[in-house]
């Protein structure tokens, strides 16, 4: 159900503050985060790899995974996407997107309240896209989030998150010996750091990795990445052969 215009905007003042700015009404003047400080976010930056979505996604599933107040669920819904679902462990970030969904008349986009570490609670259901974008480094266990959405993916997953420190891959050896020290003071060797405290003013980022670090677990989970539209952008396909021989690899539960 639609609602006028001026309590359309009491309704959006009532709801915030939004982290996503959405256009409610056909003439885009009724924006849900206009003073955003990273612009008009996050359209601006979905343009920087939205290229790599297909126009037509008519009878493909979606998962969005940390789906905010709901901007990319709508966005692939908009594509002809069959199902999208949409999952936040946030409360008020779900009632965000429920009243976007009405107001935009995308009814039948799904949002659900979940963890991502319980995202095996859609056992049996694999999607054929999936996003994961802006939650890695949020996570005080993101390996183990990240095995599990992997498990999920069918067809592709677009994995985004922060990266700090050396942008430039070195090779990785299949094993080390325990005398070997100086590969760990080799910016380009995969590293996570430990955000102790907060970072950027944002209590919740916890673990930043470097590119090296990003690309070598995205491979230890079974995905191969096919795609990087942009800084911090992953698009990956599942590798059926990757991580067989490492112990623990993809098993946790």
């Amino acid at each position: 159900m639609t609602i006028a215009r001026g309590s359309l905007q009491e309704r959006v003042q009532r709801l915030g503050p939004w982290f996503h700015n959405l256009r409610l009404d056909d003439s885009g003047d009724i924006q849900t985060a206009p003073d955003h400080p990273l612009g008009d976010f996050p359209t601006n930056y979905w343009r920087f790899f939205q290229h790599v979505v297909p126009e037509n996604l008519s009878g493909l599933s979606v998962l969005d995974i940390g789906c905010n107040a709901g901007f990319y669920s709508f966005e692939l819904k908009r594509r002809g996407a069959a199902r999208v679902l949409g999952l936040d462990h946030s409360l008020d970030y779900l009632a965000q997107a429920r009243f976007a969904r009405e107001q935009l008349g995308l009814h039948d986009v799904e949002f659900r309240r979940m963890e991502v570490y319980d995202v095996d609670r859609l056992a049996g259901e694999q999607f054929d896209l999936v996003l994961f974008l802006g939650v890695f480094y949020h996570l005080r266990h993101p390996l183990l989030a990240l095995e599990r959405v992997a498990r999920l993916v069918r067809g592709r997953l677009l994995f985004q998150t922060m990266e700090r420190g050396s942008r430039e891959i070195g090779e990785v050896a299949e094993d080390y010996p325990i005398s070997e020290q100086d590969v760990f003071l080799d910016e380009r060797f995969p590293r996570m750091h430990f955000v102790e405290h907060g970072y950027a003013g944002d209590p919740t980022n916890w673990w930043i990795p470097n590119v090296a670090a990003s690309l070598a677990m995205l491979r230890s989970v079974g995905l191969r990445v096919v795609d990087r539209p942009c800084r911090e952008v992953y698009v990956c396909e599942p590798e059926a052969a990757a991580s067989v021989g490492r112990p623990g690899a993809g098993s946790a539960s």
